[in-house]
């Protein structure tokens, strides 16, 4: 890997280029920022395979994400690279990092509270949406889908 630092362990290297991959429906973010990455193997022939889960099950970008990867890594050195999709466990928005919750609502979009995965959820309520601008959670879903059938759509009536 001929763009970073000689000395890290070949596993770093790999996390560190991966941070470098933005997701293509969120560009803000990158793959890591997401929590899609669920392991790097570096074997001692140099092949690597990292594990990736989709953030839906079908998620379209799933297949640009794994070329967008391969393609960065190759940029950086890395000749054989596979990438494998696990889809258990399924991924949850509990694995966005702090980051990438920071960029999200920097960006204009809200990530699910924590405190939204509640009991609230199970006895059927609407979660409780802030504003990414001003933090009101005098919010209102307008639709259920945004642009990509993961993101629902909410006006701030504050």
């Amino acid at each position: 890997m001929n763009n970073v630092h000689a000395m890290e362990d070949p596993s770093t290297k790999i996390w560190r280029a991966l941070a470098e991959v933005s997701d293509p429906e969120i560009p803000v973010l990158s793959v890591l920022d997401l929590g899609i990455v669920r392991s790097v193997d570096v074997a001692k022939d140099g092949g690597v395979t990292i594990a990736i889960t989709p953030t839906y099950s079908g998620c379209p970008a799933m297949d640009t994400i794994s070329k967008d990867i391969v393609a960065h890594l190759t940029s950086q050195g890395v000749l054989d690279c596979t990438i494998e999709h696990v889809l258990s466990p399924p991924w949850s928005s509990e694995w966005l990092t702090d980051s990438g919750r920071e960029k999200l609502r920097r960006y204009g979009i809200t990530p699910p509270d924590e405190e939204g995965f509640s009991k609230r959820a199970l006895l059927g309520f609407e979660p409780q949406v802030s504003c990414p601008k001003c933090r009101s959670s005098k919010t209102r879903k307008i639709s259920e889908f945004g642009s990509t059938p993961c993101k629902a759509h909410y006006v701030c009536d504050s």
